[in-house]
């Protein structure tokens, strides 16, 4: 599989650093409000890696946190604390707010079928190996005490910028934009690892350290959950793309400070979701979330369909029109799977594994999702048989996390049900499942009823009855349940 890697800007051949596991780490969400579908498309395109990473037959452990600290708006003492804020404003502690949002955070990600890491870690759970990074930083000199807060000295790197090539010069005074020259640091880059003087003299969630009662800055977070549940090194870390700079850049200085060595080999990043006005935000009141889509009467996965066709390397422009072309697809996706016969002869595995070596290249081609959607197509378009089809479709979808099979399920039922209003024989399951096995016995039943072949009939029925299923007539068909 090709990657490519944000902090070499090539793409690379995806070698593991182990070969019995993969280590792979995510950003998680600050969870202070619900996440907008700006945030989820960087998880969706993530689960996405780690799904096809499980489909070539790599053993993944992913981890990611959840970000319940403080949480500035920016890499000095400056802008709001998010979870403070969020608390005022629903009059609640800052933790049943943490809580409460983390919920809904997974609740999106189970709508998106967007599967839950193999560790979820809040950040507030590992405060003793952050103190433990930052003590060791402190003896070795990368770090240093000043104004009450503890600093990352990054004029002790060789290298600093590693995604971005910027002149010290271009840069504002404290990293990004609208924030003030914080006088304690030595360097203009260098950036808080612990807190016990800030603005925000009511922060909620406070701990005892050596420099003091105060609170982690932001970027040791990572690395500190990281290397808890994964060790010292890393195969991927992901995130979207306004991490890279400084969060992600600072996770590099500091735990390879701490480290002594290489910490993470590949770095994916997920660009931006915009509307026509722009990157979607919180703040800029771009606030779009998987609950509105519902509202709208859209199916979630119809997001995760329009997320597909698009690279997770370029930034990708969300209006309701696309949306709307994406929901019409994803119908007729389903339409068309819904109309193959499950029960259409032996599955052709020289077919299939024709099949899968296209849908494979796709995905080994730097996740190309929209050509993974299009190795979809082809299989409908195969001439082969259904039972193959369906074992293509099922197979690809482990990965693009679509529920074709589900939803054609579904379908088809709904299908059976307009034929039994318009007076067609139709063969229901009172559970809602389909045996194409037992359809056809049904099917074969009825045959014999209509050629006044009654023993025959009755021969059928007592054959299901004594494997487990009854069969009751009604208008225009029959329903069959398990007993």
């Amino acid at each position: 599989m090709i990657l490519y890697n944000s902090a070499s800007r090539k793409r690379e051949e995806f070698v593991p650093n182990h070969p019995d596991i993969v280590k792979m780490y995510t950003c998680g969400p600050t969870v202070y409000h619900f996440a907008h579908i700006g945030n989820l498309r960087s998880y969706i395109m993530e689960d996405i890696l780690e799904k096809y990473l499980r489909y070539t037959g790599y053993n993944v452990k992913r981890v990611m946190n959840i970000t319940d600290v403080g949480h500035l708006t920016s890499d000095a003492d400056e802008g709001e604390d998010k979870m403070l804020k969020g608390a005022k404003r629903e009059h609640k502690t800052v933790m049943e707010i943490a809580q409460f949002y983390t919920d809904a955070f997974f609740d999106d990600c189970r709508k998106l079928n967007i599967k839950t890491p193999d560790v979820v870690e809040p950040a507030t759970h590992c405060i003793d190996e952050y103190i433990k990074i930052i003590t060791k930083l402190m003896d070795t000199g990368y770090a240093y005490f000043a104004g009450g807060n503890v600093y990352f000295d990054t004029s002790k790197l060789e290298r600093y910028y590693i995604f971005n090539d910027f002149k010290e010069e271009d840069l504002n005074v404290g990293v990004r934009e609208g924030v003030e020259e914080d006088t304690n640091k030595r360097n203009k880059n260098d950036f808080v690892l612990w807190f016990t003087k800030s603005k925000f003299e009511d922060q909620a969630l406070k701990w005892d350290s050596p420099w003091g009662v105060g609170y982690p800055g932001w970027h040791i977070e990572c690395s500190g959950i990281s290397m808890k549940h994964l060790g010292e090194d890393l195969d991927i870390h992901c995130g979207g793309i306004d991490n890279a700079f400084p969060h992600h850049t600072n996770e590099i200085a500091q735990s390879e400070s701490y480290l002594g060595h290489p910490w993470c080999k590949y770095w994916m990043h997920v660009l931006h979701l915009n509307t026509t006005s722009g990157k979607m935000s919180k703040s800029s009141g771009e606030f779009l979330t998987v609950s509105l889509l519902e509202q709208k009467g859209y199916d979630p996965l119809a997001y995760r369909f329009f997320c597909l066709q698009s690279h997770y390397r370029k930034s990708l422009v969300f209006t309701w029109e696309n949306l709307d072309n994406a929901q019409g697809a994803y119908n007729k996706l389903i339409a068309r799977v819904a109309a193959l016969k499950p029960d259409d002869g032996e599955v052709d595995q020289a077919a299939f594994d024709e099949l899968d070596a296209k849908f494979r290249a796709a995905m080994d081609n730097d996740l190309n999702s929209s050509l993974a959607v299009t190795a979809l197509y082809d299989v409908l378009k195969a001439k082969t048989n259904d039972a193959t089809k369906l074992k293509a479709i099922g197979a690809f979808d482990t990965v693009l996390g679509l529920s074709l099979l589900e939803k054609a399920a579904v379908k088809r039922e709904e299908l059976k049900k307009e034929q039994l209003a318009a007076g067609a024989f139709t063969i229901l399951s009172e559970s809602g499942e389909v045996d194409p096995e037992i359809e056809a016995k049904i099917q074969a039943r009825q045959d014999a009823k209509k050629a006044k072949n009654f023993a025959e009939a009755d021969r059928i029925r007592d054959e299901l009855k004594a494997a487990g299923i009854e069969v009751t007539d009604i208008p225009h068909g029959a329903k069959w349940k398990r007993l």
